[in-house]
């Protein structure tokens, strides 16, 4: 199943949609964000000073992948629990109107040195031995070299200037900022601890100026030379300097040969909608897919969008499609993936097995897996040009901070993605440990991801770009945006703002973000009747920044999730 496309593509796109007014249920999860519109271009991410820098890379003359290329850089200064240098992600490109989308595939790999059983269950995630061979710099430059239209040192311009002379820190900023400076668990990361040290020696507030000295000398040396300035020489040193100190397995090898990818996205049709999505290495295209062929099947928009029946429908399709990811997925280069898994006709017998009144045990659905007994941070923005050009971009460190090992000199954090693999081959629990075949670890292998940047088209033309971090989450996270969107007609804002919901086979519990338990107790307890069994600790589910454009009008509306920060903001 290699998805690998040819590097040379036509660079145009547009981005269109319709949207029904529909009301807002009362148990919304966050208040709708006012939408901010435009007729030319428009860049949506967790960072206003990102945000800001993609838009103004648009004015310039700038098609979408040079702003998305500018605003993933400008993250990386402005955004660090997950905005990224050092680690990896998945981009979503359509050339234009009647093309096929692309994939540009920048996931991190193991280490040459890396071995199947490398890891304990009780090993940390927190330390050098968990860093993945970073993608998200030749990723980056893939995109641009096939698509983009201003030069890549020009790109890289604004995040120099962010990190060189500063810029203002937000109240959600501060406040993860002194949540990881104060963990115990930072302690021995004494760099991270005198990058990210506030200016008054005390505590982060909202207005206080964060300068990256070292930052901003690495990232000119990636605007000089390019990728290789990462890969390459004194940057490239320094990492495995880190490497050799810390018991981490990255060699000066690992980064000369690493390299990303443009493939062949996954493909699915949603009643009249084609939905692209990221192929494996993620696992995001093939389970979206196969969630929505499912519940397709049941015209929930009869049910109602919060009927126990809609929600009962979806836990269901979650549980299978999240099962057949622990089955089948990993990356595609190493492993054969059944092409049966996005078909309509798997996904009818799939939902012709689910009780409609009765919620499976996800044990009963997998007798073939042994079940042992015993007792993350990502970032997505969406951005779409004047021309009509669109990018979904989903990258990450893994967790909040990644490793938390800052690169003495360069100013940057390392991701700790080694953990995505399946840590211990054959070990597979109810608590959500799962250690299936396709995931292990060997050398080279890219890990399976959960990311999802997503574009939806209707008639050739695009409806929808969202996306969202949040681990196994992800996909459930942009499958509740796109349901909200596409079968029950909500306006973006609204769907964005709505509760969400997550499933993810095992552990065997239901997750709702949003919903207050004790507050929606008939809800609940319908669902309970059926036999589902709640996590009453769900939490903040995802944050989907997430553009999209009337078909009649041209207009593109683009709405920030309020869940963490975020800013939409237009290229007028």
């Amino acid at each position: 199943m290699d998805g690998r496309v040819p590097t040379r593509l036509l660079c145009g796109c547009i981005v269109t949609g319709l949207f029904a007014v529909a009301p807002l249920p009362r148990c919304e999860a966050t208040s709708p964000e006012k939408p901010v519109t435009s007729n030319k271009g428009m860049v949506v991410s967790v960072s206003e000073p990102a945000s800001r820098a993609g838009a103004a890379m648009l004015r310039r003359g700038g098609n979408a992948v040079d702003a998305a290329v500018t605003t993933a850089f400008s993250l990386a200064v402005t955004y660090p629990p997950a905005g990224n240098i050092g680690g990896g992600g998945f981009m979503m490109v359509l050339p234009k109107p009647g093309m096929q989308p692309v994939c540009v595939e920048y996931r991190e790999t193991a280490p040459a040195a890396a071995t199947p059983t490398m890891f304990s269950l009780t090993d940390s995630r927190l330390s050098p031995k968990m860093v993945g061979v970073p993608g998200t710099v030749r990723g980056l430059e893939l995109a641009h070299a096939t698509f983009g239209k201003l030069s890549w040192s020009t790109l890289l311009q604004p995040a120099i200037r962010l990190a060189d002379q500063g810029f203002s820190v937000d109240a959600s900023l501060a406040r993860s900022l002194n949540k990881v400076l104060k963990d115990d668990k930072s302690l021995p990361f004494k760099e991270m601890r005198r990058v990210y040290a506030p200016p008054s020696g005390k505590a982060w507030q909202a207005g206080d100026r964060l300068v990256q000295p070292d930052l901003a000398g690495t990232l000119r040396r990636i605007a000089q030379q390019g990728a290789d300035g990462f890969y390459r020489g004194p940057v490239a040193a320094r990492i495995v300097r880190e490497m050799q100190e810390g018991n981490g397995l990255i060699s000066n090898a690992d980064l000369d040969t690493y390299h990303a990818n443009l493939r062949t996205p996954i493909h699915g049709t949603f009643h009249r909608y084609d939905v692209y999505g990221p192929p494996p290495p993620s696992s995001g295209g093939i389970v979206l897919i196969e969630m929505l062929n499912m519940v397709e099947r049941f015209g929930l928009r009869k049910k109602g969008r919060w009927s126990p029946e809609t929600i009962h429908l979806m836990i269901e399709s979650m549980r299978r499609a999240y099962l057949d990811r622990a089955r089948y997925l990993g990356d595609q280069d190493f492993v054969a993936i059944p092409k049966r898994l996005t078909t309509k006709d798997y996904a009818a017998s799939l939902a012709s097995k689910i009780d409609t009144q009765k919620a499976t045990r996800s044990l009963v659905l997998a007798p073939e897996i042994p079940i042992a007994d015993e007792g993350t941070s990502t970032t997505h923005f969406s951005v779409i040009d004047k021309q009509g050009m669109a990018v979904a971009n989903t990258f990450t460190l893994e967790q909040s901070y990644g490793a938390r090992v800052m690169v003495r000199g360069a100013g940057f954090l390392l991701n700790n993605e080694m953990g995505d693999f399946n840590w211990r081959p054959g070990h597979t629990d109810k608590k959500g440990r799962i250690g299936t075949e396709p995931n292990t670890i060997a050398p080279r292998k890219r890990m399976l991801s959960s990311q999802t940047p997503v574009l939806v088209l209707k008639d050739g033309k695009p409806c929808l770009i969202t996306g969202s971090p949040g681990g196994r989450t992800i996909i459930n996270t942009v499958f509740c945006v796109v349901l909200n969107v596409l079968e029950f007609n909500m306006p973006l804002p609204e769907a964005i703002a709505a509760p969400r919901l997550h499933h993810q086979w095992l552990p065997d519990q239901v997750r709702f973000a949003g919903f207050k338990l004790d507050r929606y107790q008939d809800l609940v307890q319908q669902l309970r009747s059926m036999g589902h069994r709640f996590n009453p600790k769900a939490g903040r589910q995802g944050d989907a920044h997430s553009i999209y454009v009337d078909a009649k009008t041209g207009i593109r509306t683009g709405v920030a999730d309020t869940r963490i920060s975020g800013k939409a903001v237009a290229a007028d």
